[in-house]
């Protein structure tokens, strides 16, 4: 399964409706998935929503040293192909980092997110946080 930035969001904190809901996804995976922009994003959001940098940033070197984590960082190659794919859904307000997901899940044959977002089923994936 994919992590995106929500579903990294509810796992971390306690006090989100869906933690506990993140947390069962997050312990019965086979497979994870991160890639650098989730964990961009991952870190001001939390600051945004008032959690506290210092467990923020333990929390995200957590992920980056966890071997049951598979990391991706993204190049030249995912950036394009996320840029064309922003260009043929001028209807999805989707994010950068969104269509980077969508490309990575796809070169990975993955079909589900742990997330909150609508934009994955958009896309045809399937969001576990909902």
């Amino acid at each position: 399964m994919l992590l995106d930035t929500s579903g990294l969001y509810c796992y971390f904190d306690k006090d989100d409706l869906f933690h506990d809901k993140a947390v069962e996804f997050f312990e019965s995976a086979d497979f994870m998935l991160v890639s650098d922009y989730v964990l961009s994003e991952f870190i001001p959001l939390c600051r945004t929503r008032g959690l506290k940098r210092i467990q923020t940033l333990a929390f995200v070197e957590e992920i980056l040293y966890s071997p049951f984590i598979d990391k991706v960082w993204t190049t030249e190659f995912h950036y394009l192909e996320a840029l064309n794919l922003l260009k043929t859904r001028q209807d999805k307000s989707y994010s950068l980092c969104d269509a980077v997901s969508f490309i990575l899940m796809r070169e990975r044959g993955l079909d589900r997110a742990l997330t909150t977002d609508k934009h994955f089923e958009q896309e045809g994936f399937l969001r576990l946080l909902k």
